[in-house]
């Protein structure tokens, strides 16, 4: 189904444009792509974190999230030159946060397994968690569905007020049981809510961080077909990335002067970039003393960096200092994480949703800068579920999908206006129509007799006109009581399809539907292939 992203240049990169086509360096559904792509990494990747580490640190990290064997063992697969990885990740939220992350981690499983098939290599799946971002207001809550047809919210309060990473932002047992029972709360009865509430219990009760918690119930719900998880702020996997962090200090007038060129192109090309940019920007977060994660700008000397107000000052030499000897003080922006991703991972391709396709678009020429060359970009695949209700409402009430999307309230008004059998709304324009054509003459006649009179007689007039509309409120306002019913419905359907008018996919948590469904559906959706071309689907329930 055609469902617009709301990014031009996102939208066009899946309709294959031209104009679009050009910043960036595969084409996705070229399978001949696949295979340049690959070539290029076995022959001519100038540089790349060392197997073997990378191997550990991913393995120590997924074993502590409990991931399943299938998992583990492509770990182990990495350590052999000719592993290929897909990546894509997302922020680590409340109980895996919405639900295009589970899809987001679907669409990685098929386009490694799609690409293991179609070049006959060893292709593994990672999840990037991106718990070294440090906005925690984005990432502690979720949504869901009230009883009354509200989308409400849940959520853990920020436990400081710390601008440091999600991944070392502990919250305590009484966060936890908060969320939990925020959780059972939201969830209706059914045969499988026992099953739910205990998967994510033990994910809460056995976690520290929201990071933890996030990436046991991936494992839980992915290992199984080899899904591996990632978290950025990794210890071990910093230490991987210290001669990167050393490079994009070295390198950061070149890689900055980059993206502005990129961004100038994408200007150019028409479009507005999708993340900020600026001249003297180091693109690098450091953490303090006090373990805030702050973004660096360049003074004018150039061999000082400071945050944005001038507060805090590191020289040149102490941040390539720490890149070696403290590479852990150091953390990537949305603009070298890209880079970073590709040193750290032999990467044949990543997932990306629509912003994410739209800003990396800023990023070729950075790319090129460092002998680099961007990898394929797979776009994320979306859906909609549509319960069996829902189905059976549509079908009752005469609504087509495109009716749900574009035009529910037109046709819920609509539907409403043919309940009123007494044709409620005409007769109450017509006797306003007809009282004031009875009553204007006399105002007339009245204002002859004394001037005086007229404004009176005219306030007197929009006096009965307003009690009339009173009158004729309060019938609608039964018409809608007796027909409450139908109107639930029509508030349902798009309460379920297109909560507060957005996608599902970006409001509503996973938890609920496997409460009422259980897991098969989801199991389903995972062996079921999809092409990755970008469309949205629709997943009848």
């Amino acid at each position: 189904m055609e469902w617009r992203t709301g990014q031009p240049l996102t939208d066009d990169y899946i309709n294959r444009s031209e104009k679009a086509s050009g910043l960036y360096d595969y084409d996705p559904w070229s399978k001949g792509a696949w295979s340049a792509r690959a070539d290029w990494l076995d022959r001519e990747r100038p540089f790349g974190a060392d197997r073997e580490g990378l191997a550990e640190a991913l393995r120590a990290f997924n074993r502590k999230a409990g991931n399943a064997p299938e998992a583990l063992q492509g770990i182990e697969s990495l350590r052999d030159a000719r592993t290929l990885c897909v990546v894509g990740g997302q922020q680590a939220s409340l109980f895996t946060g919405p639900l295009m992350v589970v899809y987001k981690a679907i669409t990685i499983i098929q386009a490694a397994r799609q690409s293991a098939e179609a070049l006959n290599r060893p292709v593994v799946p990672v999840f990037w968690i991106a718990g070294e971002d440090h906005d925690f207001d984005e990432v502690n809550h979720t949504y869901f569905l009230s009883a009354d047809l509200r989308v409400e919210k849940m959520k853990v309060e920020r436990p400081d007020d710390r601008r440091t990473s999600v991944s070392q932002t502990l919250l305590s047992r009484e966060q936890w049981e908060s969320a939990l029972a925020q959780l059972d709360a939201s969830l209706m009865p059914t045969e499988f809510k026992e099953g739910v509430l205990a998967e994510f219990r033990f994910a809460a009760e056995s976690s520290d961080t929201l990071v933890d918690g996030f990436a046991k119930l991936l494992a839980g719900l992915f290992g199984k077909y080899g899904l591996v998880l990632l978290d950025s702020d990794d210890p071990a996997l910093r230490r991987l990335e210290g001669p990167m962090f050393h490079t994009l200090i070295k390198r950061s007038s070149a890689i900055g002067e980059a993206l502005l060129r990129n961004r100038a192109r994408l200007q150019e090309l028409g479009y507005e970039p999708q993340a900020d940019g600026s001249e003297n920007s180091l693109n690098l977060f450091v953490f303090d003393e006090r373990g805030e994660r702050t973004l660096l700008f360049a003074d004018a000397s150039g061999q000082c960096y400071t945050d944005r107000k001038g507060e805090r000052r590191f020289s040149k030499e102490q941040l390539l200092d720490w890149a070696q000897t403290a590479p852990e003080r150091l953390s990537n922006n949305v603009m070298t994480r890209p880079l970073m991703q590709d040193y750290l991972l032999p990467v044949l391709g990543t997932v990306l949703g629509p912003a994410e396709i739209a800003y990396w678009g800023l990023t070729q020429q950075a790319f090129h800068t460092l002998g680099m060359r961007m990898p394929i970009l797979w776009p994320r695949l979306g859906f909609t579920i549509v319960e069996g209700t829902a189905q059976k409402n549509m079908q009752k009430l005469g609504l087509t999908l495109d009716d749900v999307r574009f035009r529910l309230e037109e046709r819920r008004q609509a539907w409403l206006e043919a309940q009123d059998r007494w044709q409620l709304k005409d007769r109450f324009a017509d006797v306003k129509n007809k009282f004031r054509e009875l009553y204007e003459p006399i105002v007339s006649s009245v204002a002859e007799i004394n001037p005086g009179l007229q404004k009176l007689g005219e306030t007197n007039l929009g006096k009965i006109l307003e009690q009339i509309d009173f009158f004729g409120q309060k019938a609608e306002d039964g018409l809608r009581s007796q027909n409450e019913s139908g109107l639930r419905q029509f508030a349902r359907i798009g309460q379920s399809v297109l909560p507060s008018g957005k996608l599902q996919e970006r409001v509503f948590n996973i938890s609920a539907y496997l409460n009422k469904y259980g897991s098969a559906w989801l199991d389903e959706l995972v062996q079921t292939p999809h092409e990755i071309d970008g469309k949205h689907r629709i997943c009848y329930m």
